[in-house]
């Protein structure tokens, strides 16, 4: 039970709960005892344990489904400083598992008047679309949606194992940096089922323009993650 000290009560809890979670007490995705069993354990009121879950659950340490329970969050295996350009691969890796790839389809289609304008070629022909799921460990973590003019991967090699990055490097573009747009999203028809993902695990959507060290933009991709796999964050600094 919580022994009383100078701090609110509620405070206790959180800090006891996240103790309990730590220590694999509740395990990721398991689900908690009920208020009135969670109470009683603590000895403490079912208004006090709320406002601990209410606060527990704003720090995505849990998640509570309606009608359903409350259930420890997965944490996060990937993260990344958003300002980092890594690719999804060395992300992988950093995370200690081992990166994969699933083709699902890679064609060259007429360029589109949002590509033309989007990579300032008003030229352009052909674009090299290129739709893949990322694994980790073999599991689906990220739907990738790639669009690339073709001149700038003559020979793309869908088996090689190689990144787009690696193989625009080999025809000497080295991308240097990304604007980057992030979107939350819940469940996705189509995105959600490729990734196995249950209702309740949303998306965070990462669409990119790549650019190369002479400012030229080079590709355009749309990347699902799984919120509950990746974390992203980023460092601002006072001007």
């Amino acid at each position: 039970m919580i022994k009383s000290d100078h701090r609110p009560l509620y405070l206790q809890v959180i800090d006891r709960l996240k103790n309990e979670i730590d220590n694999g007490l509740y395990e990721a995705g398991e689900q908690l005892p009920s208020e009135f069993e969670l109470s009683k354990q603590l000895g403490v009121s079912r208004a006090t344990l709320r406002e601990a879950l209410r606060m527990l659950e704003d720090e995505n340490v849990i998640v509570r489904r309606h009608g359903v329970g409350t259930f420890v969050n997965t944490k996060p295996l990937f993260s990344s400083g958003i300002e980092e350009l890594f690719s999804i691969t060395d992300m992988i890796k950093r995370g200690n598992e081992t990166p994969g790839t699933i083709f699902l389809s890679s064609d060259v289609y007429p360029a589109e008047d949002d590509d033309k304008e989007r990579l300032s070629m008003k030229d352009l022909e052909e674009m090299l679309v290129v739709e893949r799921v990322r694994t980790a460990d073999s599991k689906p973590v990220v739907y990738c949606l790639d669009r690339i003019p073709k001149k700038y991967i003559k020979n793309y090699d869908m088996q090689s194992g190689k990144s787009f990055f690696e193989q625009l490097e080999e025809s000497g573009i080295n991308i240097s940096y990304a604007v980057t747009h992030i979107e939350p999203l819940g469940y996705h028809d189509k995105i959600s089922d490729i990734l196995n993902c249950d209702l309740d695990t949303s998306l965070l959507l990462l669409k990119q323009l790549h650019f190369d060290v002479n400012e030229r933009p080079i590709f355009y991709s749309i990347n699902y993650f799984r919120s509950d796999k990746f974390k992203f964050h980023v460092l601002r600094k006072r001007v």
